[in-house]
C-alpha cells in the first residue's frame, strides 16, 4: 500500500518538542513572555529589521498594521486579484475597501502598472503579496508609492526565505506581515509576525496589540485606546525559537524540493515559480502553470493525484470570483491562471521516490 503524500506538513524535530515542553513546564509567571521576546529577537535578526511583534496570525498582524496607518471608512487599499482572502479581509475589518487589480503573468503577483492606474484620492495603501514565495516588483511599487505618497505594505505570509535584491521579503515596505500556520516554511502551529523599521508605527501597533494599553502607562488595567488581542502564546513562540535555529535548513529543504521538481518536469509545456534576476525565491509552494493553448484538465490531474494517494492543491481563485466581491473578468491574467495551475506537495522531508510519484502523475497528463 502506498503511503499518502501530503501537500504540506511542518518539520518538527526533538528540538521543537523540547522547547515547547520547557515552555509548558516553566514558561509561566515572570517567564510568561520569555520565549515570545526571544522569538521576536531571532526573527528581527534574520530579517535585519528594527522591530517585530509576534501575533496570533498574519491576518491579525495585517489588521493592526492597517489600523496603525489610520486606514478606515471610505479609504481604499489596492492589492492583486490572485490572492487568498486573508490578504483582503483585514482591509474590510478597518472599514476600508479592497481594490483588486490584475497580476503579472510571470510572477503571478500584483501588476504595478495596474496599481498605478487604480489609484484615486481615496487610496491609502498598496499591499504587495509575495504569492507562493514569488516576489512582487518592489522597486516599481515603492516608486509608485513615493510618487503618490502612499505606503507599500508587504504581505510576506508565504515568503520566508525569499529575497529582493539582497533584502529579505517583508523587510522592505512600510511594514511586513508573516504567517507561521502549520503549512508554512516556518511554523508555530498558528501564528504570525508584524515587522517594521518605523519606530512610531511599531509603538502604535504594540499598543494596539495589548488592548490599547501603551507601554509607558503606569495605571493598571488602563487602556489608552481601543485595541486588539492578537498575541502569540509563549508555547507557540517556543516552537518558533526552535524553528528559527533551523531556519536555513528549512529554507534549503524548500529549495531542494523545488529544484527536483523543476528538473523532473523539464521539457513539459509548463512553467514553475520564477526566480528573476536579483531575487531569491523561498519556494514555499512549488507550482506548475501549463502554457496557454495546451490541452490540460486541472481536475483530471487532481483526480490522478488522489488515486495515487497524493494531495494536490488548487491555485488561488481570483478574489473577484468570490461572492463577497464583484466579478472582474477583465482581469485576463488572474482569470486565466487558476485553470492552468496546481500546487505540488512540498513538505520538507519529501523523498526523491515520493517526488518521482508526483512527477509521474504530472507527466501522465501530457
Amino acid at each position: 500500500m502506498k503511503s499518502r503524500i501530503h501537500y504540506t506538513k511542518p518539520s518538527i524535530t526533538e528540538l521543537e518538542v523540547s522547547y515547547a515542553t520547557d515552555a509548558a513546564r516553566n514558561g509561566w509567571g515572570e517567564r510568561c513572555y520569555e520565549c515570545i521576546a526571544k522569538f521576536e529577537q531571532l526573527f528581527r535578526d534574520h530579517l535585519d529589521v528594527k522591530y517585530a511583534i509576534a501575533t496570533s496570525s498574519c491576518t491579525g498582524a495585517m489588521h493592526m498594521g492597517l489600523a496603525a496607518l489610520d486606514i478606515g471608512s471610505g479609504d481604499e487599499v489596492i492589492l492583486g486579484d490572485t490572492n487568498w482572502i486573508a490578504s483582503a479581509a483585514p482591509i474590510t475589518y478597518v472599514g476600508a475597501k479592497p481594490v483588486l487589480v490584475d497580476v503579472l503573468p510571470d510572477t503571478w503577483c500584483v501588476d504595478p502598472a495596474k496599481v498605478e492606474a487604480a489609484i484615486t484620492p481615496n487610496t491609502k495603501a498598496i499591499i504587495a503579496v509575495h504569492l507562493y514565495g514569488n516576489l512582487c516588483d518592489m522597486d516599481a511599487l515603492l516608486a509608485i508609492g513615493e510618487r503618490h505618497g502612499i505606503p507599500v505594505i508587504e504581505d510576506a505570509a508565504e515568503a520566508v526565505g525569499s529575497e529582493w535584491k539582497g533584502k529579505r521579503a517583508g523587510s522592505i515596505g512600510a511594514f511586513g506581515t508573516f504567517s507561521f500556520h502549520g503549512t508554512k516554511t516556518l511554523t508555530t502551529g498558528e501564528g504570525g509576525m508584524f515587522v517594521t523599521q518605523d519606530k512610531r508605527l511599531y509603538e502604535k501597533v504594540l499598543t494596539l496589540s495589548n488592548h490599547g494599553r501603551a507601554a509607558g502607562q503606569t495605571k493598571q488595567f488602563w487602556p489608552d485606546m481601543t485595541g486588539f488581542k492578537y498575541k502569540m502564546s509563549n508555547m507557540q513562540a517556543a516552537i518558533g525559537c526552535a524553528q528559527m535555529e533551523r531556519i536555513d535548513e528549512l529554507i534549503a529543504a524548500k529549495r531542494r524540493i523545488f529544484k527536483y521538481y523543476e528538473d523532473g518536469l523539464n521539457g513539459l509545456p509548463l512553467v514553475m515559480n520564477p526566480e528573476l534576476s536579483g531575487t531569491r525565491n523561498g519556494y514555499w509552494m512549488p507550482t506548475i502553470l501549463v502554457h496557454e493553448g495546451v490541452r490540460f484538465d486541472r481536475e483530471a490531474l487532481l483526480e490522478t493525484f488522489n488515486s495515487e494517494e497524493i494531495d494536490g492543491r488548487v491555485f488561488f481563485w481570483p478574489l473577484s470570483m468570490l461572492p463577497m466581491f464583484a466579478d472582474q473578468p477583465e482581469h485576463h491574467i488572474s482569470y486565466g491562471l487558476y485553470k492552468r495551475a496546481v500546487n505540488l506537495p512540498s513538505y520538507h522531508d519529501l523523498t526523491e521516490n515520493e517526488m518521482l510519484r508526483v512527477i509521474a502523475c504530472v507527466r501522465s497528463q501530457f
